[in-house]
């Protein structure tokens, strides 16, 4: 049995990651999906945290994918920085077997270690439910994703310190690139 090694992405993975994004996001009406241009539009944006976009290797294959990336909380008392979970990809033949529950971990994991405290994602609830996601309108967070109800979720990822301020409440503001999905 292969092990299953996360780690962040590094410039060689650039093609297996666009591989395994275009398979699992592969749909007859395009060519190539669109997943696959924002995460290379994200890699030369502001928004990329290069600690944050985990690969899931076995074998020496990429199988997995996981980004989070740099948004925006506005409020009345100014503006704060969050995370956006996604796109999160499994190669078809490797699906339904722990590989995304396992890189998406990693990546929530990565990201508490460099003191983020929220995660948003626009996703399947039963999916992210298991990492401890909950509606996002609830927790006070809107976006343009705010109507589609269940699948807006957000994570308050626990504080690295004691004392630590509150979770930013208000409008979430995505990087230009999330603007073409």
């Amino acid at each position: 049995m292969t092990t299953l090694r996360l780690r962040p992405e590094d410039p060689a993975d650039e093609g297996p990651v666009a591989r395994v994004l275009a398979a699992a996001f592969a749909r007859p009406d395009v060519a190539t999906p669109p997943e696959v241009g924002l995460v290379e539009e994200l890699r030369h944006s502001d928004a990329w945290v290069p600690e944050l976009a985990m690969v899931a290797e076995s074998g020496g294959e990429v199988v997995g994918y996981a980004l989070l990336t740099r948004v925006r909380v506005r409020s009345d008392g100014g503006s704060a920085p969050a995370l956006a979970l996604g796109p999160v990809a499994v190669a078809p033949h490797r699906q339904r077997i722990g590989h995304g529950t396992a890189v998406v971990q990693a990546a929530l994991d990565a990201a508490t270690e460099l003191d983020e405290r929220l995660v948003v994602v626009l996703g399947d609830p039963a999916f992210y439910r298991r990492f401890g996601f909950g509606r996002a309108d609830r927790m006070g967070l809107t976006s343009p994703w705010s109507g589609l109800g269940d699948p807006w979720q957000a994570l308050e990822l626990p504080p690295s310190v004691s004392g630590a301020g509150p979770v930013p409440r208000g409008e979430v503001v995505f990087p230009p690139p999330w603007s073409k999905v």
